[in-house]
C-alpha cells in the first residue's frame, strides 16, 4: 500500500507543469537553441500568447480576434501530454478546427457576416474609390514574390503568405488551407496580429508618403445612394466574378449574399443573424482554433520568422500602394483625393477605415474622412478576395 501511494505521489508530481522545467534534454538535438526551445518552448509560447491576451484587453487592439486567439494558444501550450488532447486532432480544439478552418467552413461564414454589416454605399457613390483597394493589393503580390524569390518558398506557400497583405484574416486562413496547409499557424497568427496592429503600423506609413497639406484636404459629401443600387451592387459583383473569376465564388459569395440580405429588407431575421448571433458564434471557435497552432513547435522556427517579416512587409506595401495611389489620382482629377484614405484600401473593415479618419482630424478637426475612407475599405474586402482567387487559380 505505501509503495503505490508513493508511486501515486510520484506520477502526480511527474504530471506537473514545474517537471517541463526539469525534463531531460533530448540528446538527438544536437544545436543548444533547438535543444532550448524543446525545453522551454511551452512556456515561451505562453508568454507571448499573455502578451497577446495583453494587446486585446489592455490596448483593446481588436479584441474580439486577439482574446480568442490568445487564449486558444495558451491551451495549446499546456505542458505535457494534456496540451495534445486539448489541441491535437482529437481534441476539442482540434476538431474544431478540422471541421471549421480545415474545410473551409469559418471563413465563409465570416464572410457572409462581413457583407451583411457592410454598406457599399460610398463604393457606389464614388466608383473610383476601387481604383484605392484594387491599388492596396498590391501588397499581395509584392510580398509573394519576396517570399518565392528570396526566402525561397514554394509558389504556393509563397501566395498563401503574400495574401497577409490584404489584412484580411478570412481570406488568408481560406487561401492557406487550399495552397499550403502547413503554414497555416503562423500565417493565420500573422494576419489577425496585423489586423489588429492596424492603428500601429499604418498611421507612421501615412505621415511618412503626405504632405501636411494633403492630409488637411477636405473632400466633397456624396451623393445618397438609392437603396436599388444598393441590392443590383451585391448581384452584379457576383455575376462578374462568375463570368470572369469563378475560383473567387465562395469568398465573394458568400459577402454579397450576406450584404443582399442587409440591403433587400425583406430577411431582416437573417441578416441581423449574420451580423450578431452567427458571426460572433463562428468569430469564437475560428478564434480558439486559430490559437490551437500556436504551439511552440508549430510556430518556434526560422520559417514563422520569415512569414511574421514577410507578412508585415506586405501590409506596408498596400498601406503605401493605396496611399500612393491617390496621389498619383489627384494628378489627374479636378477633386482632389485625400491620400490618407488610400491606407483604408487594405480589407481590415472598419479599423483601416477609422485609422484614416483619426490621422486626418489630427491635421484638421473639421476634416471627417470615414465616409470617404470606407469606399476604398469595402473595395480592399473585394479586391483581396478577387486577389485571393486570382492565386487559387494560379497555384491550386
Amino acid at each position: 500500500m505505501t509503495i503505490n501511494i508513493q508511486d501515486g505521489l510520484l506520477q502526480l508530481w511527474n504530471s506537473t507543469g514545474i517537471m517541463t522545467f526539469l525534463q531531460p534534454q533530448d540528446p538527438s538535438i544536437t544545436n543548444c537553441f533547438e535543444q532550448f526551445l524543446h525545453v522551454h518552448g511551452h512556456w515561451i509560447m505562453i508568454l507571448v500568447c499573455l502578451f497577446l491576451l495583453w494587446l486585446g484587453i489592455k490596448k483593446q487592439f481588436e479584441p474580439l480576434l486577439l482574446v480568442p486567439i490568445a487564449f486558444g494558444g495558451l491551451l495549446s501550450n499546456i505542458p505535457m501530454p494534456l496540451g495534445e488532447e486539448i489541441a491535437g486532432p482529437n481534441g476539442f480544439l482540434g476538431i474544431i478546427f478540422e471541421a471549421g478552418i480545415h474545410k473551409g467552413l469559418f471563413p465563409l461564414i465570416i464572410f457572409m457576416g462581413v457583407g451583411a454589416m457592410t454598406d457599399f454605399g460610398p463604393l457606389i457613390a464614388n466608383p473610383r474609390m476601387a481604383l484605392l483597394g484594387g491599388a492596396a493589393q498590391f501588397g499581395i503580390f509584392g510580398a509573394l514574390l519576396m517570399a518565392y524569390c528570396i526566402f525561397g518558398f514554394t509558389l504556393p506557400e509563397a501566395a498563401s503568405i503574400g495574401i497577409i497583405g490584404g489584412a484580411d484574416g478570412p481570406t488568408s486562413i481560406y487561401v492557406t488551407t487550399k495552397l499550403a496547409e502547413n503554414l497555416l499557424g503562423p500565417i493565420a497568427v500573422a494576419a489577425y496580429s496585423y489586423m489588429a496592429l492596424v492603428p500601429v503600423i499604418q498611421p507612421p506609413i501615412m505621415r511618412l508618403l503626405t504632405t501636411k497639406a494633403e492630409r488637411q484636404i477636405q473632400m466633397t459629401q456624396l451623393r445618397e445612394v438609392s437603396k436599388r443600387e444598393k441590392i443590383v451592387f451585391p448581384l452584379m459583383i457576383l455575376l462578374l466574378c462568375v463570368i470572369l473569376l469563378p475560383s473567387a465564388c465562395p469568398l465573394l459569395g458568400a459577402l454579397c449574399f450576406g450584404n443582399l440580405c442587409k440591403e433587400c429588407g425583406v430577411v431582416e431575421r437573417l441578416s441581423d443573424t449574420m451580423q450578431n448571433a452567427l458571426i460572433n458564434i463562428v468569430t469564437i471557435f475560428l478564434g480558439l482554433s486559430v490559437g490551437s497552432k500556436l504551439s511552440a513547435e508549430q510556430f518556434l522556427t526560422l520559417q514563422t520568422i520569415f512569414i511574421l517579416i514577410l507578412g508585415i512587409i506586405a501590409f506596408s506595401l498596400a498601406t503605401a500602394a493605396g496611399v500612393l495611389m491617390a496621389k498619383l489620382m489627384n494628378v489627374f482629377s479636378k477633386n482632389k483625393i485625400n491620400p490618407l484614405i488610400g491606407s483604408a484600401g487594405v480589407s481590415a473593415v472598419p479599423m483601416a477605415a477609422r485609422v484614416s479618419n483619426k490621422v486626418g482630424l489630427e491635421e484638421n478637426p473639421q476634416n471627417f474622412l470615414l465616409m470617404h475612407a470606407m469606399g476604398p475599405n469595402v473595395s480592399g474586402v473585394i479586391g483581396s478576395a478577387v486577389a485571393a482567387g486570382v492565386l487559387l487559380a494560379l497555384c491550386h
